[in-house]
């Protein structure tokens, strides 16, 4: 069974706002399984290059997928020693409006994860990995679709990111205004922000008799 926390070291600390940092697992895991988009750093040609891209969680894993013509796919291809990367993401909860412009800030949450992220070439585990990058943004949904064929499978590469090197991060509570600052005659507090969801909207092709999935009345 794994410790309840990530053990910290030097690049999950941060040098600013420690106190704001955390490393339980819980913690970590929750931030991740709300989340959708990560944005994967890395070094290409000795430059750094981020994308945005979705991503899932089985356990103490997290895999992304991209054509297997992408660069940094085949850059962590199984026969070598990997890609060193940087892994990370964030939610905004809510805007925090101080009296001042210079402590103006967010709540939020987010992690950062460090490792190197290797090709997954295992049969099983590139299903398993496929499954949870679909049910990761609907719950429910791999096994209410068509799964990839030989064809598309050997178009699509996915990377496992191992969650060992890991730090959250969150931010809560109103605005730090100095106190010569509280009497000015500004408006000062938190601007919740949240997710919602609208009306599924069916393709113009579907069968009118395909009822409403429960996930997505859920």
């Amino acid at each position: 069974m794994p410790d309840a926390a990530y053990a910290p070291t030097e690049r999950t600390v941060p040098s600013r706002a420690r106190e704001r940092a955390a490393y339980d697992r819980e913690l970590v895991h929750a931030i991740l399984d709300e989340g959708y988009v990560c944005h994967l750093g890395f070094v290409r040609d000795g430059a750094p290059v981020v994308l945005p891209t979705l991503y899932g969680r089985v356990g103490e894993c997290l895999y992304v997928h991209g054509s297997t013509g992408s660069r940094p796919l085949r850059m962590a291809g199984s026969a070598d020693p990997g890609l060193p990367v940087c892994l990370t993401v964030t939610h905004v909860d809510g805007l925090v409006l101080a009296r001042s412009a210079f402590h103006h800030s967010i709540n939020y949450r987010s992690v950062v994860v460090h490792g190197t992220a290797r090709q997954v070439t295992d049969p099983d585990e590139r299903t398993a990995a496929l499954d949870a990058l679909v049910d990761h943004v609907l719950p429910g949904r791999a096994e209410d679709s068509r799964r990839a064929d030989a064809k598309e499978l050997a178009a699509t590469a996915v990377l496992r990111l191992d969650l060992e090197e890991v730090s959250a991060k969150v931010r809560t509570g109103g605005p730090n205004d100095e106190p010569e600052d509280v009497s000015l005659p500004y408006w000062s507090g938190v601007l919740p922000v949240s997710r919602s969801y609208g009306t599924p909207v069916p393709a113009d092709d579907l069968d009118p008799a395909i009822p409403l999935p429960g996930y997505l009345t859920r």
